[in-house]
């Protein structure tokens, strides 16, 4: 069955402005926004889990891909969203998580990882093998001809697990692929200077991919090259723990002109946080029919549980779970999600754990005393109640809808509505709602 994420490109080569964004994200509240905001808006919702978060051994997550989609489809259940307008996709597909092993075994680890994806019914899947491994030179730019020869050898075991996964359900839907990488570095970049972000120039993203359209056709693998929908792009965005860098569509200008000489491929956009719904709609109108967003939203879920917090502190003073200091002593516990990301002094790094751009808190969420403090915090404020003067104290925006009648005055629903405060923004750039 064709892939109803075609209808991006179509619409697009149409000269409509219209595009998807992508959920980058495998937090529960995220994705119940995500589902609630696309069901309200009748709309379709892509929502991608990357490399590191779910693989053949569960990732950073405990979920295998299959898992994932298990978790995703039931939130979507529950709230009634209808599945035929959900899709999965997977990020940065390739030896990302096994740089360390030399080609031959780090290739093999991607091929299954791969496999699991598309076997579980993931349908829009990334092919990113432009990172070295642990036998590529080190002082040596890693090849177009290297990136290529191995995205199509992971488009092959795709195409393999399509036709096996035919087999057991014949509706299965096939993929579709988004080659190329030229992203941000993974978390956002480092610091809080803006040293300006390279916008590809239309030579290298031609080059890019015609380089792949051979690898694969030279690999007999001309089908799966009709289902190359996108090429990841940098239109110069950037997300950073400082904001972002805001798309400047004049410094993009000739390289949204090329995508007009390609019928069947448009451009996906990385790391679009923190931009501006204006700035978020031009990119879709300049051909960037594809956002990718992900911290941006964590950073709104974690606004309103520090509120939500606030609140509580000041209902509950020293029988308050103490959310913030729990998050922040787990932190401190296990460094290695911020500490590469966060610069400055003792007090500089202290205030950027918590209030930072790139989010790193997000990756503490699932330890188990966060975990436990949070629904702590929760349970204590649906017991007690939250009191109309706290909530226009530290959620405005969300008193105003609660006295509307248009929200429930409940903890998780104000979480929830916070982060479609971000979706929204999204949604006003894609209009994705007439893709389907």
């Amino acid at each position: 069955m064709q892939n109803p994420l075609k209808q991006i490109v179509k619409a697009q080569k149409e000269g409509k402005a219209v595009g998807i964004y992508s959920c980058c994200s495998a937090n529960e509240y995220v994705i119940r926004a995500a589902l609630l905001r696309g069901k309200q808006d009748n709309s379709c919702v892509l929502i991608e889990s990357t490399a590191n978060q779910c693989d053949q051994y569960g990732g950073y997550t405990g979920m295998k891909p299959a898992d994932f989609k298990a978790f995703v489809e039931s939130i979507a259940k529950e709230i009634g969203f209808d599945t035929n307008k959900l899709f999965l996709g997977g990020d940065h597909l390739g030896p990302l998580t096994f740089t360390s092993l030399n080609e031959d075994q780090a290739m093999k680890e991607a091929d299954e990882l791969i496999r699991c994806y598309v076997s579980a019914g993931f349908t829009k899947i990334h092919i990113d093998t432009s990172m070295r491994v642990a036998d590529d030179d080190v002082n040596a730019r890693l090849s177009d001809e290297t990136i290529a020869r191995r995205g199509a050898r992971l488009a092959k075991v795709a195409e393999e697990a399509y036709a096996k996964l035919l087999e057991t359900n014949p509706d299965a839907i096939e993929p579709v692929y988004i080659v190329g990488s030229e992203v941000p570095i993974p978390g956002g970049a480092q610091g809080a200077v803006d040293e300006g972000v390279q916008v590809t120039k239309p030579e290298d993203f031609k080059a890019t991919l015609a380089t792949f359209e051979k690898a694969f056709k030279d690999n007999g693998l001309d089908h799966a090259w009709s289902n190359v929908i996108g090429i990841v792009v940098q239109p110069g965005v950037e997300e950073k723990d400082s904001g972002c860098t805001e798309y400047d569509r004049e410094k993009a200008v000739d390289l949204c002109a090329a995508i007009k000489d390609f019928d069947n491929i448009v451009f996906e956009g990385h790391s679009t946080d923190y931009q501006t719904k204006i700035k978020l709609r031009e990119m879709v109108e300049d051909g960037i029919a594809i956002l990718k967003v992900g911290p941006g939203f964590t950073f709104m879920m974690r606004q309103a549980l520090f509120a939500l917090a606030d609140i509580e502190n000041e209902l509950l003073k020293d029988k308050a779970s103490h959310f913030k200091d729990v998050l922040d002593a787990a932190m401190l516990k296990d460094t290695k999600y911020w500490s590469k990301h966060y610069i400055g002094t003792e007090e500089e790094v202290a205030l950027k754990r918590k209030y930072s751009f790139s989010d790193r808190c997000r990756y503490y969420m699932p330890v188990p005393e966060v975990k436990q403090a949070m629904q702590t915090m929760i349970q204590n404020l649906r017991t007690n109640g939250i009191p109309l003067n706290l909530l226009t104290q530290y959620m405005p925006i969300q008193y105003t809808r609660v006295r509307e009648g248009l929200l429930e005055n409940d903890p998780e629903a104000l979480i929830v509505d916070r982060i479609c405060d971000s979706i929204d923004e999204y949604l006003y750039a894609t209009h994705q709602s007439e893709l389907f």
